[in-house]
């Protein structure tokens, strides 16, 4: 029986049933984080196979929304398939999955078919009208270049470089992007572009283009200007910059700590360090951080946007490894454990069992009843980067 298109009874069942144990505060027990590792990776391969193509799908969703025309999985995404690709790669290595390695190739060679003719990647999901989104095409930079470093297939960097072109035609005098922006999103500077920068520098690398190294460098520096002087930035939101939500200030602080050490300077880190510090002040006993922060860095919601506390939980295992200051990875491995127990490693469907939630409580304002690839994506780099530094620490290594 149909109520809507694509939406069953099952499903309506399974979304008040996890409504319900988010109501009664109702966590998982947190199992060995292997496990954890490997149902979260099997969700993302799931996410891939059911696009019937080599990019991931956006989402699992449990409700109908404007932006999805039907239940469960969603188009694939270019923009976030991008970023997963180092991800497959990551977790390939560290266990020893050539399967994983073939698709994290699957996906960077769908992401070349896809490129935009101006070398651009277009905003929202495939089978949207295309147009060309900055923020979009500095994530699929990372793919690109992780994919010529472990290949040296020059597809790969001719792919990058052409993204890394419309980047730094694109881009304004004082380092800020205003064209471009994704459609998707309000329109404006956005300072979660010094993701973007990072990106550039990613491609860099790869080419050793610098009018790309010289674009990453003028971002950041502008990005600098937007930074208050307790650490909060201005004009880092999807939609309300006066209190903006944790996954894009995430995506400031990461993008300032990378380009700071990719580029050696500590003025970037530093900078980062500062947003950092300021979140953990804030971090709850259960180890989650609010979804939106206002401009004192006051929490101004109850719930927590998931995705964004997997991006600062690597943040701070990032300042451990550079600074050495046991704290960071003491409140990473806090976050890492809250994150755990949303996961849902048994329910029956697949969309749902190893996937991670955009918000906790399900129905809370970012991605209500949905589980987002990027939110899967970041959880994973937060376990294997710890899992990491903690055999390190102990001078173990991984079974």
């Amino acid at each position: 029986m149909q109520w809507t298109a694509g939406y069953t009874i099952n499903r309506w069942l399974m979304l008040s049933h996890l409504s319900l144990r988010d109501f009664l505060h109702l966590l998982h027990p947190k199992r060995d984080a292997m496990v954890h590792l490997r149902e979260t990776i099997a969700w993302l391969c799931r996410a891939q196979d059911a696009t019937g193509g080599g990019g991931v799908a956006r989402s699992y969703t449990l409700q109908f929304k404007r932006l999805h025309k039907k239940c469960g999985w969603q188009a694939a995404y270019p923009e976030t398939t991008g970023y997963i690709i180092p991800t497959f790669f990551d977790y390939a290595a560290f266990a020893g999955d050539k399967t994983l390695r073939a698709r994290a190739l699957r996906m960077a060679h769908w992401e070349v078919d896809v490129q935009m003719d101006c070398g651009a990647v277009q905003g929202g999901v495939i089978g949207f009208p295309p147009t060309p989104a900055v923020f979009n095409t500095g994530q699929v930079l990372f793919g690109w270049a992780r994919a010529y470093r472990e290949t040296g297939e020059e597809a790969f960097r001719q792919a990058a470089s052409r993204a890394a072109g419309f980047l730094a035609g694109a881009q304004d005098v004082d380092g800020a992007w205003r064209q471009h922006g994704s459609q998707y999103a309000r329109l404006g500077v956005n300072v979660y572009d010094a993701r973007t920068a990072w990106g550039l520098l990613e491609a860099f690398h790869i080419t050793g283009r610098e009018p790309y190294r010289d674009a990453a460098v003028r971002n950041v520096e502008f990005v600098l200007t937007q930074q208050h002087p307790n650490g909060w930035f201005a004009h880092c939101c999807l939609d309300d910059d006066t209190r903006p939500i944790l996954h894009t200030l995430a995506y400031t602080i990461e993008g300032l700590l990378e380009a700071g050490a990719l580029l050696h300077e500590p003025r970037y880190i530093q900078a980062a360090q500062k947003a950092a510090d300021a979140l953990l002040a804030h971090q709850r006993p259960d180890g989650s951080l609010a979804g939106r922060f206002d401009a004192e860095w006051h929490p101004v919601a109850r719930w927590s946007c998931l995705p964004g506390d997997a991006q600062i939980a690597r943040v701070w295992l990032r300042l451990f490894q550079l600074l050495g200051k046991l704290h960071y990875l003491k409140a990473a491995q806090r976050m890492t454990h809250f994150l755990a127990s949303t996961q849902n490693l048994t329910a029956p469907d697949p969309g749902v069992r190893g996937g991670i939630k955009g918000a906790h409580p399900i129905w809370a304002e970012y991605a209500p009843y949905e589980y987002p690839n990027w939110a899967a994506k970041f959880f994973v780099d937060a376990l294997l980067l710890q899992e990491r530094l903690v055999c390190e620490a102990t001078a173990c290594q991984p079974s």
